[in-house]
């Protein structure tokens, strides 16, 4: 049975390279960090950040020649990062670096990220191209991008409201996003790759103006208690990131349409369910926490959302039945 850890990638090990750093920076840890502006007042500002990349996705672009699209997963795995706490994006740098620069394939990778600009809201304000030779291989290139963005004191979503009876929405994904690849090119052969490249290459889905229109809304104010992004760990590992600690996350399955991708993945591969929900998204691309009189209120302004699950008295788990 193929894991995401016999793959290469290594979870465990990076949740606890996390528990050191946190030793040296104790603020860090949840999917964006907070920086106060000086005005200290019920109206204070917070600047938030976050920094990514879209990991081996990549190689399944290099692969096919088709280099549009994984800016906007780029774009995508910071801005939501930065959403999940209630912040507006401002603007975003990229970073990207290669041997040898091909101008057309660096454009092509320039126009997406500005695509996901544009989705998410927020300003291209500029970036780094390193030419490095030797480092990499012809071909390959590497990505990452920095986000800023700004929320009130008043308006950060902080999970400690989180309690039991609350109901958990999820909002589907485009597919993959751009986490389990490595596990993916693992059981895929190249052939299987180009096969599913269309698919595989689908771009991770940016939530910003679907979160903003939620917390906007006058008739829900304090509705949205916990935004979680599934990201890299998947259901386990992300959804207790803003769970209260006195609370478990129960998720129903069949509650939602689980991309046939999926489906492939795992019977390909021989994967286990557990592996399948902490290595991806599972067809839910974002998660929130929400008071449970106000959920359905919710879903009049998220028609495509569902109510995946609820949450109950324990010890910040995630059970799936």
């Amino acid at each position: 049975m193929i894991t995401y850890k016999k793959s290469g990638v290594d979870i465990d090990a990076g949740n606890r390279l996390v528990q050191k750093i946190k030793k040296i920076a104790p603020e860090i840890g949840g999917f964006s960090g907070l920086f106060p502006l000086a005005k200290k007042t019920s109206a204070q500002q917070f600047l938030a950040a976050s920094t990514d990349g879209v990991g081996t996705k990549l190689k399944i672009a290099q692969l096919i020649n088709k280099h549009n699209t994984v800016g906007i997963d780029l774009v995508a795995m910071c801005v939501n990062d930065i959403i999940t706490i209630g912040a507006k994006p401002l603007f975003f740098l990229d970073y990207f670096a290669t041997g040898k620069l091909k101008v057309n394939v660096a454009a092509e990778v320039i126009k997406g990220i500005a695509t996901g600009c544009r989705q998410a809201q927020c300003v291209l304000l500029g970036g780094e191209t390193a030419e490095m030779p030797g480092f990499y291989k012809a071909g390959e290139y590497d990505l990452a991008g920095f986000c800023v963005g700004i929320v009130e004191k008043n308006k950060l979503i902080k999970q400690n409201k989180i309690k039991p009876q609350d109901v958990v929405i999820g909002l589907p994904s485009s597919g993959v996003h751009s986490n389990g690849y490595s596990l993916i090119r693992k059981i895929f052969s190249k052939k299987e790759l180009k096969k599913y490249a269309h698919e595989l290459l689908k771009p991770t889905k940016i939530y910003v103006k679907d979160i903003l229109c939620i917390l906007q809304k006058p008739d829900l104010k304090d509705a949205v208690k916990g935004i979680a992004h599934i990201t890299g760990g998947g259901f386990f590992d992300n959804i207790p990131r803003v769970l209260s600690g006195n609370c478990n996350a129960f998720i129903k399955k069949g509650s939602w349409k689980v991309h046939e991708i999926f489906n492939i993945i795992q019977k390909k591969g021989k994967i286990a369910e557990y592996e399948m929900f902490r290595t991806f998204n599972m067809g839910i691309g974002m998660v929130l926490i929400v008071q449970s009189g106000k959920a359905g209120k919710v879903l009049t302004y998220l028609p495509h959302a569902k109510v995946i699950g609820t949450i109950t008295k324990g010890k910040k788990a995630v059970k799936i039945i």
